[in-house]
């Protein structure tokens, strides 16, 4: 019965690691050092608690619950002497498309709060409700719903008006 249950395991791990990093690198604003630690870390928690993922309905969903708590967690942790850089390297996959947009993009996202840039991944990335949101993030769903305002609006200050339509919902 272990066995069956560590390929079971071994089998979601390696169908939604791509997705949970590239989730990660959005809410990190393009760290792919620490995008690559907290899905270690979301793995990790999962693979302890997998006996009792039965009993869970979206093991997706979950797991990405336990990778943005744990982004937020890191956040709350980081002490004062760090600082974000502005270069970001290539994002692995990330081939094709406008280079300089994406950095462009990314570069805003950096510069949001932790919560907003969580808010933002999660509602227009993940393409997650309001309620799913906010129970991922521990919050009301009126907290959510007016972290998206400001976020989005900070986004379109911070694109300027060229490029204020990507960050229309």
């Amino acid at each position: 019965m272990r066995q069956v249950r560590a390929d079971e395991y071994a089998e979601f791990a390696t169908a939604r690691a791509g997705h949970l990093y590239r989730s990660a690198c959005l809410l990190t604003a393009g760290d792919t050092h620490l995008a690559e630690d907290l899905v270690q870390e979301t793995l990790g928690r999962l693979y302890v608690r997998w006996p009792r993922m039965a009993r869970v309905g979206n093991p997706a969903g979950y797991a990405q619950t336990v990778l943005t708590r744990a982004f937020l967690a890191h956040q709350r942790r980081r002490g004062s002497t760090e600082r974000a850089t502005d270069v970001f390297p290539d994002l692995p996959g990330a081939a094709g498309g406008d280079a300089s947009l994406r950095l462009t993009l990314l570069a805003a996202l950096a510069r949001l709060s932790a919560k907003d840039r969580a808010v933002v991944v999660l509602r227009y990335w993940e393409d997650r409700s309001v309620e799913e949101t906010a129970d991922i993030m521990n919050v009301s769903s009126a907290a959510v719903r007016t972290r998206c305002v400001r976020a989005l609006a900070r986004l379109r200050e911070l694109l300027g008006e060229e490029l204020a339509e990507y960050s229309r919902p």
